[in-house]
């Protein structure tokens, strides 16, 4: 085989792998923004309350902060609050709503009229925890581009493992988040969250779940700043009154 005749064989090789990748790149964008798309429509199916606490452990720093909060339905919209008194280990009251009907809406009230936020005021900690209102939100379903990157099994579950890119820049916030969703519910199983420089920043899970009326509910989720080493708890005393 002559020389140039292996190099052309090479360089055909090579475009053929390029353009095998980049369709394969374009399926997955495309499952993607549809399956966030699919995600973001769910919506709850009735008026519902819950009470609860957030437990943050930071080094040796304890604090508890109880959490109340509603959810609301109407026929074209739904909106779930998230609230804390004032007083509580000296904090300010803090109310903090998520509006949605297929695009969200945030609006944060800190002892004060309740205003609507930009998305770069997202990252911020609800409560002094280690939830943002961005993870509250779960707003990186919403970002632009969304790969669904394969299918499998995690915690027992099967999942659809999304990748979401934020796409902003000079924002202090994640780059992308990597979740696992349960194919059956819609469910995250587990959720890792990546910094500017790509660096693992927080890692999310439901721990308990609770059957209410025949539906399983989740009873305590967890957060983890695997950077600082902090966690934040947030249990709910589901079925109380």
């Amino acid at each position: 085989m002559k020389p140039g005749w292996s190099r052309a064989i090479l360089g055909a090789s090579l475009l053929i792998a390029l353009v095998g990748h980049s369709a394969e790149l374009t399926r997955q964008e495309t499952e993607g923004r549809e399956y966030a798309a699919q995600l973001c429509s769910l919506r709850p199916e009735t008026n519902s309350s819950f009470k609860g606490v957030l437990q943050i452990r930071s080094g040796t720093r304890r604090i508890e902060i109880p959490v109340c909060g509603k959810i609301s339905v109407t026929d074209s919209n739904w909106q779930t609050t998230y609230e804390t008194l004032p007083g509580t280990n000296g904090q300010s009251g803090e109310s903090f709503s998520v509006a949605g009907n297929g695009t969200n809406r945030y609006d944060l009230s800190q002892s004060g009229p309740a205003r609507s936020l930009k998305a770069d005021e997202l990252f911020t900690p609800f409560a002094g925890s280690d939830f943002w209102l961005a993870d509250l939100g779960l707003d990186f379903l919403h970002w632009p581009e969304q790969r669904l990157l394969k299918k499998e099994i995690r915690r027992g579950q099967g999942c659809a493992v999304l990748e979401s890119i934020s796409g902003q820049t000079n924002v202090p916030a994640y780059s992308r988040v990597v979740s696992w969703v349960d194919l059956d519910t819609g469910g995250i199983v587990h959720a890792d969250a990546y910094d500017a420089s790509g660096k693992k920043l927080k890692e999310f899970e439901p721990k308990e779940f609770k059957k209410i009326n025949s539906r399983w509910e989740v009873q305590e989720m967890e957060i983890r700043n695997v950077q600082t080493g902090s966690r934040t708890k947030l249990q709910f005393n589901l079925g109380a009154k």
